[in-house]
């Protein structure tokens, strides 16, 4: 890196920092990096994070950091957890009530740290990201705590998958990104052992809808969406954090449809190919991540090149 460059890098303070979607987006947009610190807590997030990038600083929890360390940082990122805000359920979580009041659950516990670590290391610029289906009362709340209003983008503009987002920052941006027209036939990966026909379960219940296909495996009425066969000519749903393997799959005509594959799914989130196949643990040796990890690693993250074409505002600042 020449001198103008050094000048020019910028160092990062990242929380909730998954698998370092924003550090690829950095790269994305030829935004130099000085030094990068991650705040993540989910081991096999940190094993793809530390595989693909592993000069970047590895920080553990949020809650246990003082963050004024860190004070005149270049750039602070991040998107605490959604799922009590926007009341998405795994397994896990089922039972968990959507919050829609600030000051009340984990989920605004989470953001709080945001909030704290913005007030503590005081950066030039932040980017702070969350689900467009949390409360107007969440929603306004956030505003008031980082003193500026979100702008809504959804991800389809830049890749097959609808995925509308909440981004607060103070990156000077205008308008939106440009629409590529990406499809899902675009990111459909040739895998014949992912091929399979429909059974007569399939073509005794299937109703053509105007985005996908669905029919009635369980009995129980066509209200699932593991029950759904997307159209190649059209857009994918949002990733989902689990069973993601069973919420997309796409018809290919006929009687043919095909199941998705963790390849598929980085392309949805407009990553790079393989990006999640391999982590690297604390000690250096190499590991082939589990494809269910994959799957939920990727749900969990960023559509890059949305947070690409943010970031890239700091060039023109």
């Amino acid at each position: 890196m020449n001198d103008s460059n050094e000048r020019k890098s910028l160092s990062v303070l990242s929380l909730f920092d998954g698998i370092s979607c924003g550090r690829v987006a950095l790269d994305r947009c030829g935004i130099p990096v000085k030094y990068y610190f991650a705040y993540e807590i989910e081991p096999n997030a940190i094993k793809i994070s530390r595989y693909n990038y592993p000069e970047i600083h590895q920080c553990g929890d949020v809650f246990a950091e003082d963050f004024s360390k860190y004070q005149g940082i270049n750039l602070l990122i991040g998107g605490s957890p959604c799922t009590n805000f926007s009341g998405a359920k795994c397994t896990k979580t089922a039972k968990a009530k959507k919050e829609t009041k600030p000051n009340e659950g984990e989920g605004w516990d989470l953001f709080k740290q945001y909030v704290r670590a913005l007030h503590e290391s005081q950066p030039k610029y932040f980017l702070y990201e969350n689900n467009y289906r949390i409360s107007l009362e969440i929603q306004d709340a956030i505003s008031d705590a980082l003193g500026v209003k979100p702008v809504l983008i959804d991800s389809q503009l830049v890749s097959a998958q609808r995925r509308k987002r909440l981004y607060w920052t103070n990156i000077p941006v205008s308008g939106l990104p440009e629409d590529k027209g990406i499809l899902v036939k675009d990111v459909i990966c040739d895998d014949s052992s992912l091929i399979k026909e429909f059974d007569d379960r399939m073509r005794n219940t299937l109703i053509k809808c105007e985005n996908y296909i669905k029919y009635d495996l369980g009995g129980k009425g066509h209200y699932s969406q593991q029950d759904r066969l997307y159209y190649l000519d059209n857009k994918a749903p949002t990733v989902p954090r689990c069973r993601t393997e069973t919420k997309f799959n796409v018809w290919l005509g006929g009687e043919l449809y095909k199941k998705t594959c963790p390849l598929e799914i980085e392309r949805l989130q407009t990553l790079p190919d393989d990006y999640t196949k391999y982590g690297r643990e604390e000690d250096g040796t190499i590991v082939e991540v589990p494809k269910t990890r994959r799957f939920e690693a990727i749900g969990n993250g960023w559509t890059v090149d949305i947070i690409s074409w943010i970031l890239g505002g700091i060039k023109n600042a």
